[in-house]
């Protein structure tokens, strides 16, 4: 089964997401879609080995709006899992 990330809502300059069969040590970063650009200060590691999960990524204060997804990297720094666009306004 593939690993899966899901955008649920952003209140107070704080993402949650839930994910599912990431592997531990997965990196969720957060993507602005127009450039394709990883912003690696919002990186997160996965750090429980349960197959369910939520992670939670603050952004810092230079975050623009605009359209973002968050994308899961597996150890080897390899796609995993890509949620869907959401915007930060």
């Amino acid at each position: 089964m593939k690993p899966l990330i899901s955008f649920v809502e952003i209140e107070n300059r704080i993402i949650v997401a839930n994910y599912q069969r990431l592997m531990v040590s997965a990196k969720v970063v957060l993507v602005e879609k127009a450039s394709g650009q990883q912003l690696p200060e919002t990186a997160t590691r996965i750090a429980s080995p349960v197959p369910v999960g939520a992670v939670r990524i603050r952004l810092p204060d230079a975050i623009r709006p605009g359209t973002y997804f968050l994308k899961a990297l597996n150890g080897r720094g390899e796609d995993a899992a890509q949620s869907a666009d959401f915007e930060i306004g």
